[in-house]
């Protein structure tokens, strides 16, 4: 059983959404602001599982993050004991990509009377809005940025066109950015784990070439990809090098909430 008063109180959300886009939309931009994304317990040797009773552990119960493959599993068991009608969905992120990527992103098709949206608690790299699943359709972050939905005879394409200093460094040009293309076609249970496991253990894999961490703010973007720090709050920005793993220690439970043990920081924190 899913315990939705616990999850509502991890995301800092007093009462339960109304069933429609605003609720959805509340509900998404609760759990990004409270649960960091994060990829360290594949650096700490302890894999990522993806069933609904090790990522609520996990991410609920114990106060930590985790990357899509865990948030959206997340929010899909929280839309379904809310009642909403949802399925995963798989993407190729194109986000800083130089060829063709595989499909190793997961995100939620929900639909609202009888309007299908997508609805993103996982991407780490920006804060993608919820948006009705519509050729042309736009949305405006809380950051500024704005994302927009193509359709063509290949499926779908999101793109954003927003300040860099709100993503965690990977394709930030200037106007429309390709951030991930899909299909459409709803993951069964088989693709979602052969993705996780591709993200957890391939050596081209970027989460087991850097250590990933990102947050959103009200206003702005949070992230800690290695020992580079990075944060912008509306007009302020800051970026550091950390070469101190007490910092590292310090900005993971200040910025990220997530607290680690000397020792597991020890494992984590960047060779140079």
């Amino acid at each position: 059983m899913f315990d939705l008063d616990a999850y509502l109180q991890r995301i800092r959300m007093p009462a339960r959404p109304t069933l429609d886009a605003a609720g959805l939309q509340r509900l998404q931009l609760s759990h990004r602001l409270a649960i960091p994304f994060e990829n360290l317990d594949i650096w700490l040797g302890r894999g990522v599982a993806i069933d609904s009773d090790a990522v609520f552990a996990k991410l609920v119960t114990a106060n930590r993050g985790g990357y899509c493959f865990e948030h959206n599993r997340l929010f899909l068991d929280a839309l379904a004991a809310l009642g909403f009608a949802a399925e995963p969905l798989l993407a190729r992120v194109w986000l800083g990509a130089t060829e063709v990527p595989p499909l190793t992103h997961t995100f939620s098709r929900v639909m609202i009377d009888g309007q299908a949206w997508i609805a993103d608690t996982g991407f780490g790299g920006s804060y993608v809005p919820p948006m009705p699943l519509a050729d042309g359709a736009e949305a405006t972050a809380p950051d500024g940025a704005r994302f927009l939905l193509e359709r063509d005879d290949a499926g779908w394409m999101l793109l954003r066109d927003g300040d860099p200093l709100t993503t965690d460094g990977r394709g930030g040009g200037a106007g429309w950015q390709p951030q991930y293309a899909f299909a459409g076609d709803t993951a069964c249970a088989a693709d979602l784990a052969m993705g996780n496991h591709w993200c957890a253990t391939a050596p081209t894999s970027r989460f087991t070439l850097h250590r990933v961490v990102s947050i959103i703010l009200p206003h702005g973007f949070a992230t800690l990809t290695d020992r580079t720090y990075r944060r912008k709050a509306g007009d302020t920005a800051t970026e550091d090098l950390i070469t101190d793993p007490r910092v590292y220690r310090m900005r993971l439970s200040m910025m990220f909430g997530i607290d680690l043990s000397a020792d597991e920081v020890a494992r984590v924190f960047p060779a140079e």
